[in-house]
């Protein structure tokens, strides 16, 4: 059966709601990401005095050193905590990629509340192995546990598009867009920040680790008391006091414009090539300018100020197919003027193209799959889209890496472009626009 669109009201209250659980978890998963370095150097020193080479770290460098060597231009040493962040990033990205499509089931099935009720249980498990990991066993158990649990992202957009008509659908999408943009700005800084803060000897990092685990736990509570169930389906009405009460009324037919092989392939290949960019970005800055963390992390913060502002200024106002038109676009004159680079304003002006490019390509995507999933299905195809962009980002800094250090960045960032070029090729000539999207503009309020 159909459903009427949540009342205004209800509809500003549930926004609020994805709003600030979103930005609580993503702020709290992006506290992690300045401390890979340091983190990952904590185990390696701790297991190097335990002198033990069979345990599962030196494994992992025994065979990432062996990968390195292989290339034909030497890897400074200074990279093998790089090597090692971007194989356990790859390892949370694949177990998403299993993960998300189930989760997008269950939610159909049981309802968005209850399954992301779960996966907040399994978020919190994760970073409470992590407040205790004081070995790289119980850290790693941490980041699987997380790649198995995290549904946040696929769950809210689901609920977004359950709460959105066609004309509300872009900017609503948007404003999910725009919660990344923002926890990306500022998590790592208040991550690395905080790393600073030494409570517990056996855990260097036990502070941030407590902090995060406080975010995941008032996320959790907060969602509890104030989320009601979006499921448009009169089971998930009936079984829950908290969820929206909407007459039924005739099911309506879904006519889809896009195939999802298609805009599922799109989605693999440009996190494809993107995240390979996005990984090798500290190896070119620190090569060509000897670039320090800290000198890194304020491009990549200017990067995310400057994608929070077109997200809330620009992309919410824009068709989502023009907006990943722009996006492609901005990425492919990036990928050829990174390979270019000789100035760091030539720099500066690459990262605010993949800026535009961030605000822009992932958010309208997500908008298109919205319109091709029937409401009773829509929980498992979008869980599908992610699934295959996980792949893609699985994948994409391996392949990169080894493109990067075999051939030469000129050689690797020309062949990004191109393959940006393909991708371009598949949103200019292959996607079209739905046409609930095309009968009225996209209104451009949240």
């Amino acid at each position: 059966m159909a459903s009427q669109p949540v009342s205004p009201e209800q509809r500003k209250q549930i926004l609020r709601v994805i709003f600030i659980s979103l930005l609580l978890d993503l702020i709290s998963f992006t506290f992690i990401l300045p401390l890979f370095p340091r983190l990952l150097e904590f185990y390696r020193n701790l297991e190097a005095a335990d002198a033990s080479p069979n345990s599962v770290l030196n494994r992992i460098l025994q065979g990432l050193n062996a990968y390195k060597q292989s290339f034909s231009r030497p890897i400074n040493d200074r990279y093998d905590i790089v090597l090692l962040g971007g194989a356990l990033g790859s390892l949370f990205s694949f177990l998403q990629a299993i993960a998300s499509p189930f989760i997008g089931s269950l939610s159909d099935k049981y309802g968005r509340r209850t399954a992301l009720l779960w996966s907040m249980a399994g978020n919190t498990a994760s970073v409470a192995l992590w407040v205790a990991a004081t070995d790289f066993r119980t850290f790693l158990a941490s980041r699987v546990v997380g790649g198995l649990s995290e549904g946040n992202v696929q769950l809210a957009t689901a609920i977004a598009a359950d709460i959105s008509d066609e004309k509300q659908r872009g900017s609503t999408m948007a404003l999910v867009g725009a919660c990344f943009s923002i926890a990306f700005t500022f998590g790592p800084a208040l991550g690395a920040a905080l790393a600073n803060v030494e409570t517990v000897a056996s855990n260097p990092f036990a502070t941030a680790a407590g902090f995060s685990l406080v975010l995941i736990i008032v996320e959790t509570v907060y969602l509890y008391w104030y989320l009601p169930e979006t499921l448009p389906s009169s089971r998930s009405s009936e079984s829950s006091n908290t969820s929206i009460s909407k007459p039924k009324t005739p099911a309506k037919i879904q006519t889809r414009t896009n195939s999802y092989l298609l805009l599922n392939s799109t989605h693999f290949i440009f996190i494809l090539f993107f995240s390979g960019m996005e990984f090798s970005l500290p190896f070119m800055t620190y090569d060509l300018f000897a670039y320090t963390s800290a000198q890194t992390g304020k491009l990549l913060g200017f990067m995310g100020l400057l994608a929070s502002i077109l997200q809330g200024g620009v992309t919410r106002r824009l068709h989502p197919l023009t907006a990943m038109q722009l996006g492609v676009v901005s990425c492919a004159a990036s990928l050829f003027l990174l390979g270019r680079l000789a100035t760091e304003a030539g720099l500066w002006t690459a990262a605010g193209l993949l800026a535009i490019t961030t605000s822009t390509v992932v958010t309208g995507l997500n908008t298109l799959s919205s319109f091709e999933a029937a409401e009773s299905e829509r929980g498992a195809k979008l869980g599908s889209h992610r699934s295959w962009g996980q792949a893609g980002r699985a994948l994409g800094p391996l392949l990169f890496c080894t493109l990067y250090w075999w051939a030469g960045r000129d050689v690797a960032y020309v062949i990004g472009a191109a393959g940006m070029l393909g991708v371009c090729g598949l949103v200019f000539g292959a996607l079209k626009a739905p046409p609930a999207t095309l009968s009225s503009r996209v209104r451009s309020g949240y």
